[in-house]
C-alpha cells in the first residue's frame, strides 16, 4: 500500500507516528503492528477502519492457528463460544437490581 502510494518509510512513519526502523520491521513480519494504529492507518490510506479492524483480527487468528498447527475445527468452536459469550452478555444486560 504504501510503495503503491508513492510514499516512503519516513513520510509514512511520520504520518502514523512510527519511527521508519519500526516501520520496516513490520512490513517485513519481523514486528507486529499495533491495533492502535489501524485508525491513523484507516485516515491515511481511506479505508474502513471496521474493514481494517477485520483484516487485522482475522489474520491474528490465522497465524495463532498456523503457529498452533490447530485443525480447523477451531473456527467451528470459536463460533460456538462467539455465540455462548453473546447470549451471556445479553442475558447479564437484562438484569435487573433492586436495591
Amino acid at each position: 500500500m504504501r510503495v503503491n502510494n508513492e510514499m516512503t518509510l519516513t513520510q509514512l512513519g511520520a504520518k502514523l507516528g512510527i519511527d521508519s526502523g519500526a516501520l520496516s520491521k513490520i512490513e517485513n513480519g519481523k514486528r507486529k503492528l499495533d491495533e492502535k494504529i489501524l485508525p491513523r492507518i484507516a485516515v491515511t490510506f481511506k479505508l474502513n477502519l471496521d474493514e481494517l479492524k477485520d483484516e487485522f483480527i482475522s489474520e491474528q487468528i490465522a497465524y495463532k492457528i498456523y503457529e498452533s498447527n490447530c485443525s480447523e475445527k477451531v473456527l467451528i468452536l470459536a463460533e460456538e463460544k462467539i455465540k455462548y459469550i453473546e447470549q451471556r452478555n445479553i442475558r447479564q444486560g437484562n438484569l435487573e437490581f433492586n436495591g
